[in-house]
């Protein structure tokens, strides 16, 4: 069976489909598609966990001396091994997530993306000067490198969010440990070993595996500067609280209920198109998933309805490499149960279950971990299942009669990373984007994540921290300001004048 180990300096360098590790704790890895075991990781411990700080430790130092062009060259050179590999980590993706090959594509490219950005680090890391501060003094800042960042990521963008936070890092001159999920770590491994063959140095891109144990190693090592994290939002409190505690910088993304709300004006044949994919594409299993849909008054609610029992009777659900699948299973037994389960609750709540995907099976993958689409109506703000994230292939309607009461509900949500707005008054939609407390807002986009240039960060229980991913965000949570003031005499005997504070003048 096929082993999964760490990639660390002083380790194994690459995964190895014949290799036997029967000593130490592992882990899983299912075929979402077929319900059978496929591989083991191997779960590290704190003794992991120092070999490749020890190795970022050694290796820091020489890459930020290196000059940003030079860094940026390895980036480049990076993004064209990951593309001309695309094929290959897409099916691998796949192979363990079960998302369909063009979504495994997508999660792919939009990691590429900040990848881009990043290679335009030596104009990002551009400080700030002042001449003549004072007589004869200047002033310029310096962004620096914090050192070791290390970054916890989720099972549902195995290469997206890695690339989101280690481009960064590593391109301020920063060493990267990164803690892949255990669910699907086998992309994360292998673009480690593309960022090497792409030219960075041992010791600068190091995977660990493992689970709370290693996840509190991370959190507690002194050596370790920052912190980046995305997952469920009691976790990502928990990973804030503990990081900080012992002196880091951390952001940690949690979880998210993101609404969709629906004007009376709006294109009801677009809406449906954009929630069939927002809502049950990658089996509901994103952060950015649009999982509520607000209709604002009882025709529209109607009319909408009416629309999207059809288009979700359309929908196909397959094997992650069948290519007219518009979604695939659901990572693991574990999590479908979890699903299954919010849709009982929803029903035990009162809602409508007008279409109910439980007891999905796809012929000749019986125990694969399929989930049909589900669609609620007549959810309340008062209902269990309203407050908490699904993450599944599940839509839920919340009927509002205004649009006051169409602001209220995502603002009021525990949650606040996404929400979008469907419509064709402009004046409704600025309105909308300017008094709605959520982070991340589209006007006629479902899933609103920023390109790369920008900033992903949402509000409230969906992150914790204060500075977003990628972007210039991205720059300043991986780099520490120095701030230098100086002054040169002019030569003369005594040294000029003596240099007086202002402010003790």
């Amino acid at each position: 069976m096929r082993v999964i180990d760490h990639l660390v300096v002083g380790g194994p360098t690459a995964t190895d489909a014949t290799a036997t590790r029967p000593e130490g704790r592992s882990g899983d890895v299912f075929d979402p598609n077929s319900g059978q075991v496929q591989a083991r990781v191997m779960l590290g411990d704190a003794a992991v966990l120092e070999r490749a700080v020890a190795a970022a430790q050694a290796a820091q130092p020489g890459w930020a001396a290196t000059n940003p062009q030079r860094r940026a060259r390895v980036l480049f050179r990076f993004k064209e091994l990951v593309e001309q590999n695309m094929d290959a980590l897409a099916h691998l993706l796949s192979s363990e997530h079960g998302k369909v090959i063009a979504d495994a594509k997508g999660d792919i490219q939009r990691g590429l993306e900040v990848i881009e950005f990043a290679c335009g680090i030596p104009h990002a890391l551009k400080g700030e000067y002042t001449q003549g501060a004072g007589p004869g003094i200047d002033v310029y800042s310096m962004r620096m490198p914090v050192g070791i960042g290390a970054g916890i990521t989720p099972f549902n963008f195995p290469a997206m969010i890695p690339m989101w936070m280690f481009g960064v890092a590593i391109a301020c001159g920063n060493a990267f440990i990164l803690k892949p999920s255990e669910r699907d770590p086998s992309v994360p491994v292998r673009l480690a070993e593309l960022m090497l063959e792409a030219g960075a140095p041992e010791g600068i891109l190091q995977v660990v595996h493992g689970d709370k144990a290693m996840v509190d190693a991370i959190l507690d090592h002194p050596a370790i500067g920052a912190v980046s994290f995305v997952g469920s939002s009691d976790i990502a409190h928990y990973v804030y609280s503990r990081g900080v505690a012992a002196g880091k910088r951390v952001q940690a993304m949690g979880g998210a209920k993101n609404h969709g709300i629906v004007m009376p004006d709006a294109d009801l044949d677009q809406v449906v198109a954009d929630l069939s994919g927002a809502a049950f594409g990658s089996a509901g299993e994103r952060c950015m998933a649009l999982p509520v849909v607000v209709p604002v008054g009882e025709k529209t609610a109607d009319a909408l309805r009416e629309k999207l029992i059809p288009a979700i009777d359309a929908l196909r659900v397959g094997v992650s490499t069948d290519e007219q699948a518009h979604y695939g299973p659901v990572v693991n037994a574990a999590h479908k149960r979890r699903v299954e389960d919010w849709i009982q609750t929803g029903v035990d709540e009162g809602a409508e279950l007008v279409v109910d995907g439980r007891g999905f099976q796809l012929q000749g993958y019986e125990e694969g971990f399929f989930i049909g689409p589900s669609l609620f109506d007549r959810v309340t703000p008062q209902m269990q299942s309203y407050k908490e994230e699904i993450f599944g292939p599940v839509l839920q309607i919340v009927r509002a009669p205004d649009f006051e009461t169409a602001v209220r509900l995502p603002s009021e949500h525990q949650y606040g990373n996404g929400v979008a707005i469907f419509t064709r008054n402009g004046h409704a939609a600025r309105e909308f984007a300017g008094r709605v407390e959520v982070g991340m807002v589209g006007i006629n986009v479902p899933i609103p994540v920023p390109v790369a240039y920008h900033s992903f960060g949402g509000w409230k229980r969906s992150a914790f921290g204060d500075v977003n991913q990628h972007g210039m965000e991205g720059v300043r949570f991986w780099t520490k300001v120095k701030t230098v003031t100086q002054r040169w005499p002019d030569g003369s005997p005594d040294g000029g004048n003596a240099f007086v504070i202002p402010t003790m003048a």
